[in-house]
């Protein structure tokens, strides 16, 4: 594995084309984006330190027809797909825990069809803005309202009318390039039941290792990957 810088817009996978790298983030947001037929695009998941891209390749395919692109800038390690399978044949115990990842970022992404089809959008908000939380080491989002609104598949006049009604109740603080949360619990609450399920999951499958929601990938590998 190799430690490398991951920039804002850092594309990890292109659409229908060979995967041919993983990354582990250690800090920052990559982003999962699904693209119809007609061009149209929504975001359907968030992988930060918690996680690793390049499932499709994982599971045995090579390539997938999401993009992932960094959404917030980073760092984390990068190995290459031969690599990461020679180890997976070597280790049932890694081949375990990226398992368990696949199958608790498949439940996040159930989650997000249900949401983004049956909630409102400030409850969209609340929870896009709760899992980036989760996913940093500070309270300050480096995100723009026209990417946000990219994010969510809604227009951008609706992503600043829900910020501002966040921002109202004391939430969080919105500029133009950067969100603060202020009050998480009450984040929550903004969110309702759009938050919490996908995440319940992570820590069932994964234990006290997810106890905080916080912790890194690299970590539950436990040594597994080696040198």
């Amino acid at each position: 594995m190799s430690f490398v810088d991951l920039p804002l817009k850092m594309p990890l996978e292109s659409p229908n084309t060979p995967i041919e790298s993983c990354f582990f983030p250690s800090e920052g947001i990559a982003s999962v984006v699904s693209t119809g037929r007609n061009g149209k695009s929504i975001e359907v998941g968030l992988i930060g330190r918690e996680g690793v891209t390049g499932s499709a390749a994982i599971l045995g395919s090579t390539q997938s027809p999401d993009a992932i692109f960094m959404q917030v800038a980073g760092n984390g390690h990068q190995i290459s797909i031969r690599h990461l399978k020679e180890a997976i044949r070597k280790s049932p115990g890694l081949s375990e825990t990226l398992t368990k990842f696949i199958y608790s970022f498949m439940v996040q992404t159930s989650q997000t069809a249900l949401v983004n089809g049956r909630a409102t959008i400030d409850e969209r908000l609340a929870r896009w803005l709760l899992m980036a939380h989760d996913r940093v080491s500070a309270p300050n989002l480096h995100i723009t309202h026209e990417f946000l609104s990219l994010m969510l598949g809604v227009r951008r006049p609706s992503v600043t009318d829900a910020l501002h009604l966040l921002e109202g109740r004391g939430l969080i603080r919105s500029s133009r390039n950067e969100v603060v949360v202020r009050d998480r619990s009450g984040l929550e609450a903004a969110a309702d039941w759009c938050y919490g399920v996908a995440e319940a999951e992570y820590n069932r499958v994964f234990g006290f290792y997810a106890s905080t929601g916080t912790v890194s990938a690299l970590s539950m590998l436990d040594g597994k990957l080696g040198g």
